[in-house]
């Protein structure tokens, strides 16, 4: 058993990369801490997964770009989304001046 984990421990006060921690894995769930500071997706590139999505920002700021939306989704602290299999999307901005603590969990159908 692994030992208890605080999803606010071990944050770097500055990234150049996001920070990608898994917390749990097994078939068919996986569940991330991801830590962003500024990063945003590449001009022209969209997450197109094969898995289901639902994150929650748990501090810190983004804004998302749905593919066929036409206006961005801001979270905040507390905010969810879920993003079904396919459904295109990319990050649009993550706040440059604190981390933005995400909570990703992912599952097959």
């Amino acid at each position: 058993m692994k030992p208890p984990l605080n999803l606010f421990q071990d944050i770097p006060e500055a990234i150049s990369k996001e920070v990608v921690v898994e917390l749990l894995k097994s078939e068919p769930v996986r569940i991330e801490r991801i830590v962003s500071q500024g990063q945003f997706s590449p001009h022209g590139f969209w997450y197109d997964q094969k898995e289901h999505e639902w994150v929650t920002v748990l501090s810190g700021k983004a804004v998302l770009q749905l593919e066929g939306q036409e206006k961005a989704v801001t979270l905040g602290p507390g905010d969810t989304l879920y993003l079904p299999p396919h459904q295109k999307h990319r990050v649009e901005w993550t706040d440059p001046l604190q981390p933005t603590v995400w909570l990703t969990v992912f599952w097959k159908s």
